[in-house]
């Protein structure tokens, strides 16, 4: 049976064509600075709704879900740059704004400076991706400023730019507030918590770095780089993606300077998050799992590096093809040619990753693989994504040609698409099945979501006219878009109905 099933799948996936989606981008010219519009098109590119900006785009858009189904009610959250960034390089954001599908701009968030309400009092810049997550929050990354006297606590042996500075990497979980306009940080991961180096015994992160994979080896690689305009900085990872994994609770990260992916639970608290235990994994905030330049901590070789300047790591769908398994656009995978790349992370029931000791984590080689070439060439030099989609093919955007690609499960070319104008660019295209955004809100009258429909929700739907609850879908029985008195009778009826 499951051989029959196997044959069905490939056979279903071979006769692949276009996938009837929504795609959802922003060209930039460059990225940051300016005005930008965001399209989202339809499978034969045609315009489904546009969002114009004051700020360029610092990595792709997102439309995500509120309680209310329909494609209109989605929002859009929109990394950019932000006016006077205080770090500037490749991704350079600083700026989060959340739009309606009419483009009302309804809230907006800096992170570029000191951020109010993190435990960090150091400065931070935010750059390239975030990640909505399924409450509504949604994960940042940023630079984090270390000056000397902290990045030398760390065991770190000196860095490379005249700044004297060590720019690391933090992730917060941001919570809006749509009423007030404020946020409130719920998260934080901060990589400087999770280092190890080999120079300096009397500090206590001192190790053998072979010996601690789950930690990042505080001297590997430059500390410094040429930005924008020859700008020289302290940009240490770049790390350019992240994405999340509601089933495992984790997130992975990309960063460009390691050639390497990471995964990091996200189940932990911010106090288990700056640890080595606790959260479902019990290893804190410590890595997981790592792949893509085993030699960064000190294990395998030449044949196991697999990524190069790699972008857009992301967990392929449920529903799609390699559901589970990760997929990356790897930007150098020869010295002339990217790649797209899906490999199997060595997943335990547990929620871990199994690694033998002294051994590098696999996998030993990819799952699948689609290489540019001469013939069909969809490298850049920068950003760039690739996603699957649940009809087997491959969304790819080749960046600083503007182009975006559709190709089959064989590499067939589908679909392809560019973007008109001079010194575009395209950081990455998504593209969405009309039927995530027609999902089922919840049982109307269950105002508090708790499947049974009593007084309670009578009393909610109450707290809701008097203004001392937020509002749902859900108490508006009547559809008229107002939830009043009229509803609260409705609701009344099906509580009193036998």
């Amino acid at each position: 049976m499951k051989f029959k099933l196997f044959v069905l799948s490939l056979l279903s996936i071979s006769m692949s064509e276009v996938y009837d989606g929504y795609t959802l981008y922003t060209p930039g010219g460059g990225f940051g600075g300016g005005f930008a519009t965001t399209y989202l098109k339809d499978s034969n590119w045609e315009t489904i709704n546009s969002w114009t900006h004051n700020c360029g785009p610092a990595s792709m858009p997102y439309l995500v879900l509120t309680d209310q189904p329909g494609i209109e009610n989605s929002l859009l959250y929109y990394p950019c740059q932000n006016n006077n960034p205080i770090m500037e390089t490749g991704g350079t954001g600083g700026q989060v704004n959340i739009y309606n599908w009419d483009g009302d701009l309804l809230w907006n968030f800096v992170v570029s400076g000191i951020v109010d309400g993190a435990t960090s009092n150091n400065e931070m810049q935010h750059h390239h991706d975030i990640e909505p997550l399924p409450n509504g929050n949604f994960l940042v990354i940023a630079w984090e400023r270390l000056y000397s006297s902290e990045w030398q606590a760390l065991g770190v042996d000196g860095v490379d730019n005249n700044f004297n500075q060590m720019w690391t990497t933090a992730i917060l979980e941001v919570e809006p507030n749509f009423q007030t306009g404020g946020y409130q940080i719920v998260w934080e991961w901060y990589i400087k918590d999770h280092l190890v180096q080999d120079v300096y015994p009397e500090l206590s992160n001192y190790g053998v770095i072979s010996e601690h994979p789950e930690l990042m080896d505080a001297n590997c690689g430059n500390i410094g780089t040429s930005g924008p305009g020859g700008q020289a900085n302290g940009d240490w990872m770049h790390i350019n993606a992240i994405d999340y994994n509601e089933d495992l609770d984790q997130i992975v990260l990309s960063s460009r300077f390691q050639d390497e992916i990471y995964i990091i639970d996200h189940s932990t608290t911010t106090q288990e998050a700056a640890t080595h235990s606790g959260g479902n994994s019990g290893k804190g905030g410590d890595f997981l799992y790592r792949w893509g330049n085993p030699q960064n901590y000190g294990r395998g070789n030449n044949s196991d590096h697999w990524l190069g300047d790699q972008h857009s790591i992301n967990w392929i769908d449920e529903g799609s093809p390699g559901q589970g398994n990760l997929i990356c656009y790897v930007n150098r995978f020869t010295d002339s040619y990217a790649a797209v790349l899906e490999f199997i992370p060595p997943l335990m029931d547990d929620g871990n990753y199994y690694i033998e000791d002294g051994q590098p984590y696999g996998p030993s080689s990819y799952e699948w693989l689609k290489q540019a070439s001469s013939n069909f060439n969809f490298t850049t030099s920068m950003q760039g994504g690739a996603f699957r989609l649940p009809n087997g093919n491959t969304i790819i955007t080749d960046c600083d040609s503007a182009d975006i690609y559709e190709i089959d499960s064989n590499g067939n070319l589908e679909d392809s698409f560019s973007e008109s104008g001079g010194n575009i660019m395209i950081a990455r295209a998504e593209k969405y099945n009309p039927d995530y955004f027609n999902f089922v809100a919840g049982i109307p009258g269950d105002v508090n979501g708790d499947e049974i429909i009593n007084i309670l929700d009578v009393v909610q739907t109450i707290n809701i006219i008097l203004g001392t609850q937020e509002s749902t879908s859900l108490a508006d029985l009547n559809n008229d878009d107002i939830v009043n008195i009229l509803d609260v009778v409705q609701l009344i009826n099906i509580v009193l109905s036998p």
